[in-house]
C-alpha cells in the first residue's frame, strides 16, 4: 500500500459510493468488525477532508463505530464482490466473516483494513447523529417502518492509500 494525499485521489464519489459497496471497519486490530456500506459520502468540513457513513444500531459494527474513534473504508475492485456480498449479509458476531469472505486483515497504522483491498481510507471519528427526527422529508420514513433510523457518523480522513 502506497500512502497519497487525498488531493490526489481521481475517483467519482457518486459511483464508488452509489454503485460500488465497501467495506466500513470499526475498532482497534485487536477488536473490530467489517460490513458491507453502500451510503456514505466525501466532503470538507470544519476545515478538514471527512468521510461520512451511516450504519444502524442493528448493526453489530455499529457498537464499534460508537465506542472506537477508529474506522476504515476498504473499496475493492469488482472480483472481490462475493466477499463483499458474503460481508453484507453476516454477523460478526456469529464467526470470523472476513475469513470466511476470503479476505485478509491489515494493521495500517493502528486503523484495521484489508490486503486485497485498491484504496483504503482511514480516518477518526468526528461526530455521530441518529437521523430520527432529523429528516424533513417525510417520504423517507418509508425506509423505516421499524423506525430503526440510521446514525450518521462523520470521520476525518488521516489517509488514503492506494494498492
Amino acid at each position: 500500500m502506497q500512502k497519497v494525499d487525498y488531493r490526489q485521489l481521481e475517483l467519482n464519489p457518486f459511483t464508488v459510493i452509489g454503485e460500488e459497496s465497501f467495506l466500513l471497519t470499526a475498532g482497534r486490530p485487536d477488536s473490530w468488525n467489517t460490513m458491507t456500506a453502500g451510503w456514505g459520502g466525501f466532503g470538507y468540513l470544519w476545515q478538514q477532508p471527512v468521510v461520512f457513513v451511516f450504519v444502524r444500531e442493528s448493526r453489530y459494527t455499529f457498537s464499534f463505530l460508537r465506542d472506537c474513534p477508529s474506522f476504515t473504508l476498504s473499496f475493492f475492485s469488482p472480483e472481490y464482490r462475493e466477499a463483499l456480498e458474503y460481508c453484507g449479509s453476516h454477523s460478526g458476531k456469529d464467526g470470523d466473516k472476513a475469513g470466511k469472505a476470503g479476505v485478509t486483515p491489515l494493521d495500517i497504522d493502528g486503523f484495521v483494513a484489508f490486503e486485497e483491498a485498491n484504496m483504503i481510507i482511514t480516518c477518526t471519528r468526528l461526530a455521530s447523529v441518529k437521523l430520527d427526527g432529523t429528516v424533513i422529508d417525510e417520504s423517507l420514513s418509508d425506509l423505516y417502518p421499524q423506525g430503526d433510523w440510521h446514525h450518521m457518523f462523520i470521520g476525518r480522513v488521516e489517509g488514503v492509500y492506494i494498492n
